[in-house]
């Protein structure tokens, strides 16, 4: 389920004891095999997995089920013969324009990222990482058209993160060394956060900025909350 959000992963439900189980799993081996990782296959036995038998809700075996993004989009129950394993497989392969989308976002040039706009203008990977590099490069411009990308898109906490480093400016820097210079700036800001509203959004950009990892952040918000209310 996991994989199945960055790869479609066909789920091979099977058992020792089960004839044309022995039949139909080298064939999906070799289908699934030969789309080079476009497509992963999990072979579940479910005599020592009942729990995953009855999460698919199986009525009998071999069972394939098709999961993209941990949802179940397609499926068959019974052996297959060689050329409706490969349909089926290849139903989830990506396309050739999906592939190239893949290999625009791999290169992660601000070049290649606005072309996967041109054809896919709310593509979510492609708007952030343009976005933070427009939000790092801060020519003219590049601040609005950065936080306009974002809001084409829905609130994630990446784009929380990418749309402060576009406001503050020079948040980058502070967050890659120990953070001190953002804490004093919000030790600065503790007092105004109340009764001005920039101060306030500065605040929580910069806690943004420095990341929810850093055992601060969980300290100053709680200070943020403690002046508010």
């Amino acid at each position: 389920l996991d994989r199945s959000s960055t790869t479609p992963v066909v789920v091979d439900l099977w058992a020792p004891w089960c004839g044309p189980c022995k039949t139909l799993g080298p064939i999906l081996e070799k289908v699934v095999g030969e789309t080079d990782g476009q497509v992963v296959l999990a072979k579940v036995n479910v005599d020592e997995n009942p729990q995953v038998s009855q999460a698919f809700r199986v009525q009998g075996i071999p069972a394939v089920y098709a999961v993209a993004d941990g949802k179940v989009v397609d499926g068959f129950v019974g052996a297959q013969p060689e050329a409706n394993v490969r349909e089926f497989v290849g139903r989830l392969q990506p396309s050739e324009a999906d592939q190239e989308i893949a290999r625009l976002l791999a290169a992660g040039d601000e070049v290649s990222l606005r072309q996967v706009l041109e054809s896919r203008p709310d593509h979510h990977d492609a708007i952030v990482a343009l976005a933070e590099l427009l939000a790092e490069r801060r020519e003219d411009g590049d601040v609005d058209e950065a936080l306009a990308l974002l809001g084409r898109i829905p609130e994630t906490p990446e784009t929380r993160r990418v749309g402060a480093l576009a406001r503050i400016g020079d948040g980058p820097a502070d967050a890659d060394g120990a953070g001190d210079d953002i804490v004093a700036k919000l030790d600065g800001l503790l007092d105004q956060v109340k009764a001005d509203d920039d101060a306030r959004q500065q605040y929580v950009d910069l806690l943004e900025v420095l990341g929810p990892d850093d055992p601060r952040t969980a300290d100053y918000r709680r200070r943020l909350t403690r002046q508010l209310f």
